[in-house]
């Protein structure tokens, strides 16, 4: 069997197994957050934080909510990092530094997950599991938290009020992720990945000197580091290390784990709003990119020019001979066109356009499907200014799902889609123009370029993914992607819990005959060809000067 067909055969498998899935998950979300009863387990743990579930809130209450919440979460897992070296289980690690404890706390609670350190070399079991493990659950059921309003916006009417963010939060967390990474952990270890609290030990001689390894509760971790679209590894390695994906079949679950949450939350839109209709025209347009991409990725690795490209069948260097091209190339492409940022391949190592790609899905918002929650209110933002470029067209008062797009809410969705590209290229013309930035860079050129504008895009848009080569564990970019992390992540949602709260109070408008249908496949096309245009006007004259450029050059 050719790697070309193996790898179609792993996609066909990949888009079933979501199908079936797609609509029994899509509707116990829903009914998850449209439930007014609570678990016992739920009541205890709102008597313990003090929040009364039932209460409704308004949208600067919920976003006060979210942003006291995370502020502690980044305040504690700094803390525990800092006091590292006095707690056990901390496998005579030392304490972290304060600027990679910054870097870190911030990744972990904004759901980016990008890493300045080696996790086997750097964080003890109570780190991992007592700190980083458990804001990969929540800073995932935030983000799904804040996607929820969102729909409830579009739902609700002559109301400002969204829900309670403490339910939403406790509800995505006890009622979704948690059953959900049992079952995945389960499966993880079944395929070889470990599952233990074991300490650093020799494993044999390795060039000349010993090589050690350390255990860890790594199953656990991993599958909620991908069903929560969080990204961060147990290992240096990612999900290239056997621990951690041991197999082929482990590699194709890990996809499906990623993508598995943020295309069935399209059909808890449809369900909450009462249109599944206008859920599949957003999975339409999620599903129609990611296709897109995984060809153009695997046609540029398949294609690689040269002697060594010829041998290995395509540009083999950086990736794993357990999953080869087909099976990188769907990870790569997964995992950035969410706000993953686990790798199973060097990034680096990709062609010159195959490094592109990878950059481009980070720069389109992560939409397709996107993070889990992240995803779908980028994706709302962006049909709300499809719907507003519609209505200029025809000279009509732009409306979606019976709500209208007037002025306020038009400068809402502006705000969302500029703050982003303004952190990516502030912080990446910032560190181009000051010298000691540049030491950091392995590369020269084009690649080094791509080097650090790949860490800012993935810092800002809270991906998590590394380009490789770039040494980010300087005081530098600790502190700068750290920023980016933390804007990147809460200031757009100040703009979605805004213009939920807008669209709450507004009453529905009646459809009639001028009404653009958002649920055909005309808004679909319409909808992409947004996408397109607002990220290529935004990063092409970057991405001109990087990956571009490499891949012109090779």
């Amino acid at each position: 069997m050719s790697p070309a067909l193996a790898g179609l055969l792993q996609l066909l498998a990949l888009i079933a197994a979501l199908a079936l899935a797609y609509r029994p998950l899509g509707d116990y979300m829903a009914r998850v957050y449209s439930s007014d009863k609570h678990l016992r387990v739920e009541k205890w743990i709102y008597k313990a934080i003090g929040a009364n579930p039932d209460t409704e809130m308004r949208w600067m209450a919920y976003l006060r909510g979210v942003l006291a919440f995370s502020a502690v979460g980044v305040f504690f897992l700094y803390l525990l990092q800092r006091l590292q070296g006095s707690l056990p289980g901390s496998l005579g690690f030392k304490s972290i530094d304060p600027d990679q404890a910054f870097n870190t706390a911030a990744s972990f609670v904004s759901n980016t997950n990008w890493q300045s350190y080696y996790g086997e070399q750097a964080m003890g079991h109570v780190v991992q599991t007592g700190g980083l493990a458990v804001q990969n659950f929540v800073s995932a059921a935030v983000g799904i938290a804040v996607a929820v309003a969102l729909v409830r916006g579009f739902a609700r009417s002559r109301t400002g009020e969204l829900g309670n963010f403490w339910a939403d939060l406790v509800r995505g967390t006890v009622r979704i992720l948690i059953p959900l990474s049992v079952i995945g952990a389960l499966v993880l270890v079944a395929c070889g990945a470990i599952q233990n609290f074991a300490g650093i030990h020799e494993v044999g001689q390795f060039m000349g000197g010993s090589q050690q390894w350390n255990g860890g509760a790594v199953a656990s971790q991993e599958v909620i580091k991908e069903l929560g679209t969080n990204g961060g590894g147990y290992f240096n390695a990612n999900s290239a290390h056997p621990f951690e994906n041991p197999g082929a079949f482990s590699n194709l679950f890990e996809i499906f784990l990623i993508l598995l949450i943020p295309f069935s939350l399209t059909r808890t839109f449809g369900r909450m709003v009462g249109s599944v209709k206008q859920g599949y025209a957003l999975l339409g347009t999620m599903a129609a990119i990611w296709l897109a991409f995984i060809g153009l990725m695997m046609w540029t690795e398949f294609a690689g020019h040269g002697p060594a490209f010829d041998l290995a069948g395509g540009a083999m260097e950086g990736k794993e001979t357990r999953f080869g091209i087909a099976g990188s190339a769907l990870f790569s492409v997964s995992t950035t066109l969410t706000s993953t940022g686990a790798v199973n391949s060097f990034h680096s190592s990709n062609t010159g356009f195959g490094g592109g790609i990878d950059m481009l899905g980070m720069q389109l918002g992560e939409i397709a499907p996107g993070g889990v929650g992240s995803g779908l209110y980028g994706m709302l933002i962006m049909a709300i200014i499809a719907v507003f470029i519609a209505g200029l067209m025809v000279g009509r008062t732009p409306e979606y799902l019976g709500k209208k797009i007037g002025t306020r809410e038009i400068k809402f969705a502006a705000c969302y889609i500029l703050v982003t590209p303004a952190l990516v290229l502030g912080f990446t013309a910032a560190s181009m123009a000051l010298s000691t930035p540049g030491h950091s860079m392995t590369n020269s050129g084009a690649h080094g370029f791509s080097e650090i504008l790949y860490a800012f895009t993935s810092a800002g848009n809270n991906n998590g993914s590394a380009f490789a080569g770039l040494n980010a564990d300087t005081q530098w970019f600790n502190t700068t992607t750290g920023l980016a992390m933390l804007l990147g992540r809460f200031l757009p949602m100040v703009f979605v819990l805004a213009l939920a709260g807008s669209l709450a109070e507004q009453k529905p408008i009646p459809a009639s005959a001028g009404t653009l249908r958002t649920e055909k496949p005309l808004f679909t096309g319409l909808l992409i060809g947004t996408i397109l245009i607002i990220t290529g006007l935004t990063y092409f004259p970057a991405l001109a000067l990087g990956p571009l450029a490499e891949g012109l050059a090779s």
